[in-house]
């Protein structure tokens, strides 16, 4: 990547520690040493502050990484990832709705049947969180929206729009899904010894 480079170069011209640089835009001497060996990648709000701080245009800052960011926004690693978010969120509705009539139709057989379900569920919650932090994905959409012209406060209600409008209701659900779950636990333990 050219922006870990640029950050470094711009920085030691400055003659700013990583220290200095990252108490200007308000994040950790770590971060800043994370961004400048490609560990990870600043937010457009970060890269804003930088080329603010290095008086530099943002597409100075970023030369050479836009192409690769673009590219990587179309990737099929992205097409995997919307194909797991499709299979999680369909996996948490069934979590939600199967406890019961699994417990009653098949006892313990219909509860390992239900834990089952919910281990490959979290499986791919785990996919899901991997495929964010290693592909930047939203990073990079905010990179490239912000170069073609929107503003910050553009592209955070974008974020927010985007956002699945269920997943608070999934949210609620799952708590509600999981007092279930307890309690039928509990009833199936007390059947059990009594």
């Amino acid at each position: 990547m050219e922006l870990s480079k640029q950050i470094k170069k711009y920085r030691t011209e400055a003659n700013l520690s990583q220290e200095e640089l990252a108490d200007k835009i308000y994040v950790s001497r770590q971060t800043i040493s994370n961004w400048e060996n490609e560990k990870n990648y600043p937010d457009i709000k970060s890269l804003v502050l930088m080329s603010e701080v290095f008086q530099v245009s943002l597409d100075n800052l970023v030369k050479g990484d836009l192409e690769r960011m673009k590219k990587e926004i179309d990737t099929q690693e992205y097409a995997k990832f919307q194909k797991d978010s499709t299979i999680f969120t369909v996996l948490f509705i069934a979590l939600l709705i199967v406890p019961i009539p699994l417990v009653m139709l098949w006892k313990w057989f219909g509860m390992a049947l239900y834990l089952c379900l919910f281990g490959i569920g979290m499986y791919f919650a785990v996919r899901i969180e991997k495929y964010k932090k290693k592909y930047d994905i939203q990073t990079f959409k905010e990179i490239v929206a912000f170069t073609d012209g929107k503003s910050l406060d553009e592209i955070e209600k974008a974020r927010e729009e985007g956002k699945r409008p269920y997943q608070k209701a999934l949210l609620v659900a799952g708590s509600a899904a999981l007092a279930v779950i307890i309690a039928l636990i509990m009833t199936a333990v007390m059947r059990l010894f009594s």
